[in-house]
């Protein structure tokens, strides 16, 4: 008779570890382990037919509209996570993408584009590197090699091995979910699941939805993007997918990868992109762990500058360059504008700086945005920190100001808009929008802005023309040097100059150096 009150507060104790919502994550984990083999498979080969989604290279800002995407046919991945080393290899179409880029986020526009048909992607602890063909590796950039670190773990047996690892610090909640209608159709029952959540890498909080099979459906976490900040990543799998390898063993076929939250309906952002990788993955074999992936010595000693060269096109203007991406200033009477924010705030912050060394004491008044693909607007939030009006097209307004220059905070990689918000972020004079033509003008300089028709590489694309010194300034429809023969982006800026009666005697990209116009003619 004394033991069951002992028993009852015995109960008590252990449940009141949990906070209410809470539960324990460690038999969780381990039923989850037990159910698909994770202590047996060491390493993991898997093979098939999947696709790539261009993140940040949408048509047109929000609108439904998804991330481009292109197929990666031969696809082979080998995990092997007791030595931290992922590598990626598989056959996609030359010419249209950086070779540095696999999918999913990291795609830079300027870069040297794939030109072989096969692509190999390694990372090995903090190091990554890529080869185009047989070419020699070269080294990722450091946020691409950690976002490829990371990706090693978002699988089932990887989630479950970190889990286990110091510092991990799991911790568990309940919920019902009745699935995604988009997917599971009008569900009507819902389904009890453990939600896990731990710790990777020292700074990434990873959650997995766990089913009561004991099968993990649904990996998420955040990385950071300059341009939406703290970005929603989450890879889903289904029961049906996992497949059994022997000795206990199971993992899955299929997979579907989101980068950006899949919001078809624009609930709670403007843009829709969402689907970043994905494919049937079905040749798989494990334990077949290979050899060493060894850092090649050029990855090792790497280095990443972040020069600024100012090269003086004319008078008060000047090309901003040193990296994959320029950007013009042009001097005014009372203020500077600058043509192009592009890839993060480091870059724009030193571009910043050079700026106001070639034109002391002038603010820089307002910045000029060519388009909104993610490589070309990564820095609007730094100009926006100095105080500058961003000059756009329209259809781009509600997309910056709702997803991108907004309150948010960035807990991962904090930008100077997150730490010190302007006093009237959302109030103050931070847009001029464009529909066909805006200019600049102090009486003597003018700019000319105007909206590219007809559509061609992005909507919502303007040029600046300097009709004083004969220069269009633009950005990914021509990129020098000239190669032809002549593109389809190409040819829309062609007749965005014909149509406007211009008469150019220099073009200055985004990518690459200033052109004669003539030397640009010739590739039609």
């Amino acid at each position: 008779m004394r033991r069951f009150p002992l028993l009852l507060l015995a109960a008590r104790i252990a449940a009141a570890q949990f906070p209410p919502g809470y539960v324990d994550p460690k038999p969780v984990l381990e039923a989850a382990a037990q159910a698909i083999g994770t202590a047996r498979l060491r390493c993991v080969t898997v093979a098939g037919t999947g696709y790539s989604g261009a993140v940040g290279q949408q048509r047109e800002s929000g609108v439904n509209i998804d991330w481009p995407r292109g197929d990666l046919t031969n696809y082979v991945r080998t995990m092997n996570w007791e030595a931290g080393t992922m590598k990626e290899e598989f056959d996609r179409k030359p010419g249209a993408n950086p070779a540095s880029w696999k999918y999913g986020l990291g795609w830079k526009g300027g870069t040297p584009p794939q030109r072989a048909t096969h692509q190999f992607f390694a990372v090995n602890g903090k190091y990554g590197w890529h080869k185009d063909g047989g070419s020699e590796a070269v080294a990722a950039l450091p946020e691409d090699a950690e976002r490829w670190q990371l990706d090693l773990w978002l699988n089932p047996h990887g989630f479950l091995k970190a889990a286990a690892k110091p510092g991990a610090n799991p911790k568990a909640v309940w919920r019902w979910e009745l699935g995604e209608s988009g997917r599971d159709g009008n569900t009507t029952i819902p389904e009890k699941v453990t939600v896990v959540s731990i710790t990777m890498l020292g700074r990434y909080r990873v959650d997995a939805t766990i089913n009561k099979e004991n099968m993990l459906q649904r990996l998420h976490t955040w990385v950071p993007d300059p341009v939406l900040g703290d970005m929603n990543v989450e890879h889903e799998f289904t029961n049906d997918s996992y497949i059994d390898l022997g000795d206990g063993m199971r993992f899955p076929t299929v997979w579907h990868s989101h980068q950006g939250w899949d919001d078809n309906f624009g609930a709670q952002a403007v843009t829709a992109g969402h689907n970043a990788f994905g494919g049937k993955l079905d040749r798989i074999r494990a334990n077949d762990c290979p050899d060493a992936l060894a850092v090649p010595p050029v990855v090792r000693e790497a280095a990443f500058a972040n020069e600024v060269t100012s090269r003086k096109l004319a008078e008060g203007i000047y090309l901003m360059g040193g990296a994959s991406h320029n950007s013009v200033a042009v001097e005014f009477n009372d203020y500077v504008a600058v043509v192009e924010a592009p890839l993060d705030e480091r870059r724009s912050l030193a571009v910043i700086e050079a700026v106001a060394k070639l034109f002391p004491n002038k603010p820089i008044r307002f910045l000029v945005n060519t388009h909104q693909h993610f490589d070309h607007i990564g820095g609007l939030r730094t100009y926006l920190h100095i105080g500058a009006t961003i000059i756009t097209h329209a259809k781009n307004w509600n997309f910056y100001n709702r997803d991108v220059l907004n309150y948010a905070p960035r807990t991962l990689e904090p930008d100077m808009v997150s730490l010190w918000p302007p006093t009237e972020l959302a109030e103050g004079y931070q847009y001029e929008t464009v529909r066909e033509n805006y200019t600049l003008s102090d009486g003597t300089r003018h700019m000319h802005i105007s909206y590219v028709q007809p559509l061609a590489h992005a909507e919502g694309m303007l040029m600046a023309w300097l009709p004083n010194e004969k220069m269009v300034i633009e950005a990914d429809l021509f990129d020098a040097p000239a190669a032809g023969p002549a593109t389809e982006a190409n040819r829309a800026l062609r007749r965005q100059v014909e149509r406007l009666g211009l008469k150019p005697e220099w073009v200055v990209p985004i990518h690459g150096r200033e052109t004669r116009w003539s030397d640009f003619l010739r590739m039609f």
